[in-house]
Formats: C-alpha cells, sequence, structure tokens
C-alpha cells in the first residue's frame, strides 16, 4: 500500500514537473528570497545549549526565585591583576547600565577577593533579557579591562563560535564536495546544479526555523546541524538524481528521461529519506528541548530536500537539457568495467570478506566498552576561549562548587511551631546521615546553634531571639522549608545524580523535592537512558518495514539493520579512541551525552541511502532474469561510482566540522564522518555483497509473495 501510495506521488510530481519547470523555478528563487529574510534573523532566536525539560528541576528553580528571593540567575564579573580603584570602576560602569538587579562587590565581600584575581556577583531577576544584558555588559566589561562568565555569557559566546564554525565548515567542506561533483560528473554546469539546490534548501529551512523559533526555544546547535544534514542530503539525492537522468538521456528524450528519473531514482530518495525522517520523529519521545529541536529541524530540512529534489532539480534538469554537460572539463569514462571486476572478486570469496570485515569492525568497537557521557559545559568552548579561562580561574581559585542541591521540603501547618523547629532537625539530620553530603544548611547552622532545644531557648530570650528569629524568614516561606544541601561527589558525577535520585524519589513525613546542579543531571540523564530503548525500537521497527515494503523481502531489512548497528557501535569506538583517549592532537575529555543518541538517529536513517540506492538497483537487475549473482554484481557495479561520491561528499561536509570550535558538533560531524565511511565502504561495498551471495534467493523471501514462480522455487 506504502509502495503504491509512493509510485502515486512519484507520478504526480513527474507530471507537474514535465509542465511546469520554468513556473516550479520561479517559485523557489521566490520561496528562497522571501526566506532569506527570515534565514538571517535565526542566529538572533537560538538561545541556549537546549538542555532543558520540564520536571523537578525547573520546579523547584522557579520556587527558589518566587518564593526564598534566590536571582533566576547569577553571572561572575572577574578581575586579575586590577587594582581596587580599577575594580570600584568596572562595577561602577555595570551597575550603571541597570541591567543586574543586584551586584555584589568583591570589594564590599573579601571572600570575593584575592590579592590577584577578584570577581563581583551580578544577580538577575527573572524576566531579565539576558541575550541583551550579556551583550552591554560584555561591551563594558572588555574596555574595562574585566571578563564577563557564567552560564548565559558561556552560551552567547558557544552561539558566536557557532556561526563562525558554519562559516569555517563550509569554508573548508564546500570547495572539496565541489571537486568530488567535477570528478563525478566531469561537468561544471552538473557539478553546480546539487549546491544550487542545497542552498535553496538550507535557506528556506533556516527560514523555517525562524519562524518555529517565535512559538519554541531552539538550540544554538541547531545553526550547525541543520545545515549539516540539509546540504549533505540535497547533494546525496542530486548525484543520484542527476546520474540515473544521464543514464535515461542515452535512451529517451529528455521529457521521458526526466519522468523515468522521478519514478526510479525518486523512489530511491523517497525510501531513503523516509529511514531518515523516522530517525528524527523518533526523537520527539525524548523530552528534553535539544532532541525535539533536532527532531523539528531535522524532519524540516529533510522534507525540503526531498520537495526539491523532486521539484526543483528535475526542473532544472528539463530546463538545461544536454546543456547539462557544458563546460565539459573532465573525460568521465562510461560504463563500470572496473567497479564490475571488483564486484565479480567480492562475490567470489564471499565467506572470506565476511570474515574479515566483521573481524576489522570488532577492534573498532572495543573502545565502545571506555565510553564516558557527559553534558556538555564550558568545555564545549575552547580552552583559550575567555569566557571559559575566566571561570575556570575563579572556580580553582575560590573553590566554586556545583555540589550543592536545594531541598524544599513541604509540612502541612509550617516550620516554625516547636514541633516544626524539630522536624528541621529531623531532617538535617537525616541528611547528614547520608555519606554523601558534605554540609546542610539550615537555621541551627546560620545561627551557629546545636540543636532544636537551643533553638527554642534562644527564641525565649529577647536577647538572643533578635538575632536568631530572622533566619526563619530565609530559610522558611508558609509551609516551606528551604535546605541547601552541599555533596562531597562532584555535581556532574553519577553518585550526585543517585543522590538527586533517592532523596526525591524517598518516602518520609515530609514532602520533598530537589533541585540544583545534581538534580539537573539527573534528570537529563534519565529521560534519555528511560526513553532511547523506546527510540532505537521505533527507529530499527519502521525501517524494517518501510524497506520489506520497499524491497519485498523479509531478510534484506534484517541484515541492513544489524550491519547499520555493527558499522554505528564501531563509529562509536573510534569517537572515544580520537576524542576521549586523546589521540590526533586532541586532549583527552569525554563524550558529550547527545552525541551516541544523535549520530545514531542521523546515521541510521542516512545510511539507509546507500542501502536504498545499491539493493533498488540490484532489485531492478533482479527481475529481469531472477539471477542473483548477476544482480548483484551489477547493481553494486552500476551504483558503486555514485555511493562512493556521495559517501565522499557526506563525510567531507560533516568531516569539516571537525576543525571547528564547539567539541559538541566537532564531535557530532566528526562522528557521522566516520560512521558514514564505515557504512560506505566495508559495509556497502564489502558485506552487502557478500552476504547477497551467501544468501542467494532467500534474499528475495517474502511469505505470501506474490511474484513469477519457475521449477516450485520463487524466484
Amino acid at each position: 500500500m506504502f509502495d503504491l501510495k509512493g509510485r502515486s506521488l512519484l507520478r504526480m510530481f513527474a507530471n507537474l514537473v514535465i509542465r511546469f519547470p520554468k513556473w516550479i523555478i520561479a517559485l523557489w528563487i521566490v520561496i528562497a528570497a522571501v526566506m532569506a529574510f527570515q534565514a538571517i534573523k535565526l542566529p538572533g532566536v537560538l538561545e541556549g545549549d537546549g538542555f532543558r525539560m520540564d520536571g523537578e528541576y525547573e520546579q523547584v528553580a522557579e520556587r527558589l526565585t518566587k518564593e526564598f528571593g534566590l536571582p533566576a540567575e547569577t553571572m561572575f564579573l572577574v578581575f586579575e591583576d586590577m587594582t581596587d580603584e580599577e575594580i570600584k570602576t568596572a562595577v561602577s560602569d555595570v551597575e550603571d547600565l541597570g541591567l543586574a538587579e543586584d551586584i555584589v562587590s568583591p570589594l564590599e565581600d573579601n571572600s570575593l577577593h584575592t590579592e590577584n584575581l577578584s570577581y563581583a556577583l551580578l544577580h538577575f531577576e527573572e524576566d531579565a533579557d539576558m541575550t541583551e544584558a550579556v551583550s552591554a555588559i560584555q561591551e563594558t566589561a572588555d574596555h574595562d579591562g574585566a571578563v564577563l562568565t557564567g552560564g548565559t555569557a558561556i552560551s552567547e559566546d558557544i552561539n558566536k563560535a557557532s556561526q563562525r564554525d558554519l562559516v569555517k565548515a563550509e569554508t573548508i567542506g564546500l570547495p572539496i564536495a565541489l571537486i568530488v561533483l567535477l570528478l563525478a560528473f566531469g561537468s561544471v554546469v552538473a557539478a553546480l546544479v546539487p549546491f544550487f539546490v542545497g542552498v535553496a534548501t538550507i535557506i528556506t529551512t533556516f527560514g523555517t526555523m525562524t519562524l518555529i523559533g517565535q512559538s519554541m526555544d531552539l538550540s544554538i546547535f541547531m545553526l550547525n546541524i541543520v545545515p549539516m544534514l540539509g546540504l549533505a542530503l540535497s547533494i546525496d539525492f542530486s548525484l543520484l538524481f542527476i546520474n540515473r537522468y544521464r543514464e535515461e538521456r542515452k535512451k529517451q528524450p529528455v521529457d521521458e528521461a526526466v519522468r523515468t528519473t522521478i519514478l526510479t531514482a525518486g523512489r530511491s530518495v523517497l525510501f531513503s529519506a523516509f529511514c531518515v525522517f523516522i530517525g528524527l520523529g523518533a526523537l520527539f519521545i525524548i523530552q528534553i528541548d535539544l532532541f525535539k529541536n533536532i527532531g523539528v529541524g531535522g524532519m524540516a530540512v529533510v522534507s525540503l530536500a526531498v520537495l526539491s529534489s523532486l521539484t526543483l532539480l528535475p526542473s532544472i534538469l528539463l530546463v538545461l537539457g544536454d546543456r547539462l554537460n557544458k563546460w565539459t572539463i573532465l573525460k568521465v569514462k562510461e560504463g563500470a568495467s572496473g567497479w564490475r571486476k571488483f564486484a565479480e572478486r567480492v562475490i567470489r570469496r564471499p565467506v572470506l570478506i565476511t570474515i574479515g570485515a566483521l573481524i576489522i569492525l570488532g577492534v573498532c568497537m572495543i573502545p565502545v566498552k571506555d565510553m564516558e557521557l557527559t553534558i556538555p559545559e564550558m568545555d564545549s568552548l575552547p580552552s583559550s576561549n575567555d569566557t571559559r579561562q575566566a571561570f575556570e580561574k575563579i572556580e580553582d581559585e575560590f573553590g566554586l562548587s556545583n555540589s550543592t542541591a536545594y531541598i524544599i521540603a513541604e509540612r502541612e501547618g509550617g516550620w516554625e511551631d516547636e514541633d516544626g523547629i524539630r522536624e528541621i532537625e529531623k531532617l538535617q539530620d537525616a541528611l547528614l546521615d547520608d555519606s554523601r553530603t558534605d554540609e546542610v544548611s539550615t537555621i541551627f547552622t546560620e545561627g551557629e546553634i546545636e540543636d532544636a532545644d537551643t533553638w527554642l531557648q534562644a527564641t525565649q530570650m529577647p536577647e538572643t531571639a533578635a538575632a536568631v528569629e530572622p533566619l526563619l524568614d530565609s530559610f522558611i516561606e508558609g509551609d516551606s522549608l528551604l535546605v541547601p544541601v552541599t555533596l562531597k561527589p562532584e555535581g556532574a558525577s553519577a553518585e550526585a545524580q543517585n543522590w538527586a535520585r533517592d532523596w526525591a524519589e524517598k518516602d518520609t513525613e515530609w514532602n520533598l523535592s530537589v533541585g540544583g546542579y545534581p538534580k539537573f543531571n539527573q534528570e537529563i540523564f534519565d529521560e534519555i537512558w528511560d526513553k532511547i530503548g523506546y527510540v532505537l525500537g521505533i527507529i530499527i521497527v519502521s525501517t524494517y518495514i518501510i524497506l520489506m515494503i520497499a524491497f519485498r523481502s523479509v531478510l534484506i531489512p534484517l541484515k541492513a539493520i544489524i550491519m547499520n548497528v555493527i558499522g554505528l557501535s564501531a563509529a562509536f569506538g573510534a569517537l572515544v579512541y580520537i576524542f576521549q583517549y586523546g589521540h590526533f592532537g586532541l586532549e583527552a575529555g569525554t563524550i558529550a551525552l547527545i552525541i551516541p543518541v544523535l549520530v545514531f538517529s542521523l546515521v541510521f536513517g542516512l545510511s539507509m541511502d546507500y542501502e536504498v540506492f545499491l539493493i533498488s538497483r540490484i532489485q531492478e537487475e533482479y527481475t529481469k532474469d531472477f539471477d542473483n549473482d548477476r544482480a548483484t554484481v551489477e547493481g553494486l557495479s552500476v551504483t558503486s561510482k555514485i555511493i562512493t561520491s556521495a559517501a565522499l561528499i557526506m563525510i567531507v561536509l560533516t568531516g569539516a566540522f571537525a576543525f571547528t570550535e564547539v567539541m559538541p558538533v566537532k564531535q557530532i560531524g566528526v562522528g557521522i564522518a566516520i560512521a558514514v565511511a564505515i557504512d560506505a565502504t566495508i559495509i556497502r561495498l564489502l558485506l552487502v555483497p557478500s552476504l547477497m551471495k551467501l544468501f542467494g534467493k532467500w534474499n528475495w523471501w517474502m511469505p505470501f509473495r506474490k511474484g513469477p514462480y519457475k521449477g516450485g522455487n520463487w524466484h
């Protein structure tokens, strides 16, 4: 049913394109021009790293601000080797901007001041425009020799670095991709057409994302991931399309060649895009903004890449006709004799090649066991970045900790009566009994009072009551009690996450809510691990069904999925070797938590491009005489060049992000490039044909299949 609907859709596109090619090109130019005005606004719409979700951490953070008066955000103005007079001037200049709700100067608080290094605390209200505040304060601070750092300042630096990264990656990747296209097509015009289609797709997608950004928060990482995916897909589809068109043009007039291309190559584009689309759609299950952002942006760019490939691209081919080969600078060899010999060699030794390929992939998979995942923070920026350096300096000098959690405890009737005071002591003791707890702040610790009895005695005497009773206002609001807790383990550690999870779920006489950085990490990690099974299940099952319908086979999609999983595992092993072990000039570090999920979701679908391109052609050849070996050799020989060229362009466009500054983007780009390289070589050119040979006619077995039979066997 799906295949019939797909063919019907393709016929509709073919008829539309052949009747109105110039109108379609004109419409795309108008749409791209209009969307370009929106696209240039996209960087201003993006904010934050996307690691946000509706959970207990967010709820507690909001209550800390509204009920207990804690600032919605705190940033740091750092002074190094500056005199007191210079510090005073810098603080005064920032105060004059009127953007911070409160500023605590190191000249007023000695705990923020040393001989060579000091910092001021800048507190902001919940409704403050942080993007505007950061920009204005940074300009003023730079003028005075200070450095602004902290959450939003780091995010803004990542945003700026992402914009620079995009330009850098395109500067590196696009010229190389153009060379690959010239080698594949030989003609300047044919090589430029995929770029025209890709640019139209990216501009339209950026404009669409700007409009979407009016109603939902978009991560700054969208600026890199959308063009990385969109340009690679558009060029991939164009390569397949143009290659098939040139093949058909030798046998048919331009109109009919375009029609046949839409019905054949267009079918491959439709099925492969659908696989990518599902992989991205599955990300919506993970209720973290970044994954939903990439789901929305990715699905938008895939949809527009398919639309441009089935409308704009064939329209350009119709208008150009044989001028597609204009300005030929390289003579491309006709036929595929070299690849045919390669294919024949592969299927002569299928067992040996299969074992050898699996051994190579198995060795690459070994480092996966050591993979350490963390939520990217300021380490997303290069170590030379001023904002990162400033934060790391005050972190080391003043012992700033991210191990503080906040517990809000509810007690019916409040906490200020005698029983309530004793309950505060009981909760404090319970927290201190936890071996993972370092310090607990309560009315007793802040008032330097030993226990509830001493507190109650102090409140009976006017001279001591005046000193201790104001502490109640700091820790109690109605029926709610605030208890800041400092943990022994580092805030991002698994032990700190376990503490946050244990206390949030603990069955006590008080209703406990947990916030702070340990809770933030725990919720993000739990959300991913709890949902990842569903994401993988949806991707794998849906891909299997789509490929089963496309190829009318039970075994081919199963082999494709198993090989994809093995190939991706090998790619993850390579990522650990490069980024975590610290090779190729990189410092040893960790892998960003988002990488395995995103690379799997993106590449699982992208690699199906090559599976669909190859198996579709093998299937097409197989239906001619039902000779599996001949069909495998012919399919591999005809598609190998196009798969290799497409993969090389994908590797170049994504791998170019290896030279960028933002570490998660660098890891995504390198991860995709490695996964595609493994898929297009070891898997697609070696394992697939070897297994096609080994399974023979069983490749095409399908229960209740309606088709030609001969001698009691299916074909």
